[in-house]
């Protein structure tokens, strides 16, 4: 059994066999195991725009605090640090440096997350059948790591899209869906996850101003 944190409902991992799955209804800051995670944790707070919509603050809209998430992505690293599994996050997510994970190289493989516990990779999840780039950064905690496809793809869609452009063209649920292929590599990649190991003190977060 795997237990998918933070998924849509109704999503993909929606009916799977030996899927627990928490969507936003259940709380997923309350998983506390047995079974190793796959966990997707709410990435608005912690991207380049953290500070929301830049046509609404130019409007004098207040800007919104980096990280501020109610806790989801610290508890979903603490999920998968106690439980095993992985979790994903875009890339250059602000959440590695206040967690102190260090950033994965562009060219793919995985790497120590510098926290003495993690692996961390960088991986496009359009090589997995999603119609935009999304590159995607890995951290998982005692899995088997397999070699992955790390390509990525810089060529223009039939229409003259960049793979990255063509997110203008979703609807929100589309560029937040896991596709399949993808879902089912950290599925399986969770599934390799080792038994929990005695209680571990892990690393503070970093205390950052928003810049």
């Amino acid at each position: 059994m795997i237990a998918a944190l933070y998924v849509q409902k109704n999503g993909c991992y929606s009916g799977m066999a030996d899927v627990d799955t928490w969507d936003q209804e259940r709380d997923a800051r309350l998983y506390d195991g047995p079974w190793p995670v796959v966990a997707h944790p709410p990435c608005q707070r912690w991207s380049k725009f953290y500070f929301g919509s830049p046509a609404k603050v130019a409007a004098g809209h207040a800007r919104l605090a980096k990280g501020d998430d109610g806790g989801c992505f610290a508890a979903a690293l603490a999920a998968v640090r106690k439980w095993g599994g992985v979790l994903e996050h875009p890339a250059r997510s602000h959440a590695w440096r206040h967690f102190g994970l260090i950033a994965p190289p562009s060219s793919g493989g995985w790497v120590a997350a510098g926290d003495g516990i993690g692996w961390t990779c960088r991986v496009d999840q359009s090589c997995y059948g999603h119609r935009a780039q999304k590159p995607t950064w890995l951290y998982a905690v005692r899995c088997k790591l397999p070699s992955l496809n790390w390509k990525r793809e810089k060529r223009p869609d039939p229409d003259g899209r960049s793979r990255r452009g063509i997110l203008a063209l979703m609807d929100h649920r589309e560029r937040d869906a896991t596709p399949p292929a993808f879902r089912d590599l950290l599925l399986s990649l969770a599934s390799t996850a080792s038994a929990p190991k005695a209680r571990t003190e892990f690393p503070a977060p970093r205390e950052e101003h928003d810049t």
